[in-house]
C-alpha cells in the first residue's frame, strides 16, 4: 500500500483542475506527474493531464481528486499546488520540497544531493 502523502491544493488550483477536467470530460479527476527536463540537469517539472491514468489518489479537495504514480509519492510529500491567472495567461505553480532549489518558472524544482 502506498504511503499517505500530504499534497495541498489551493482553492485557485482546485478550481482550474475542475475546469480542465470538465473540459476533457473527466470531471473531478486529474493526474499529476513530475517529468525530467530535456537537458538532463536534474530538474523536475509538473505535468497535469485529465483522468486518473491508472494512478492512485494523492489528494482530494473542492470536488477534485488528484492522482499520481505511487512510485513518485515521496516527491510530492508536503508540496503545495497553486494556480495563478492574469490577462497574459496563467499556470500551475508548485512549492519546492526540502533540500531542493526552485525553478524560476515556478513549476519545477531540482533536488540537491
Amino acid at each position: 500500500m502506498p504511503e499517505i502523502v500530504h499534497l495541498s491544493i489551493s482553492k485557485s488550483a482546485a478550481a482550474e483542475l475542475s475546469r480542465q477536467g470538465s473540459f476533457a470530460r473527466t470531471p473531478g479527476e486529474m493526474f499529476i506527474d513530475l517529468i525530467d527536463d530535456s537537458d538532463k540537469e536534474g530538474w523536475l517539472h509538473i505535468h497535469l493531464k485529465p483522468g486518473n491514468c491508472n494512478g492512485s489518489p494523492i489528494s482530494r479537495t473542492e470536488g477534485v481528486t488528484l492522482y499520481a504514480d505511487p512510485v513518485k509519492f515521496p516527491l510530492f510529500k508536503g508540496l503545495v499546488l497553486d494556480y495563478y491567472g492574469d490577462l497574459s495567461g496563467g499556470g500551475f505553480l508548485i512549492s519546492s520540497p526540502e533540500n531542493s532549489i526552485r525553478c524560476s518558472c515556478g513549476s519545477g524544482f531540482k533536488l540537491l544531493v
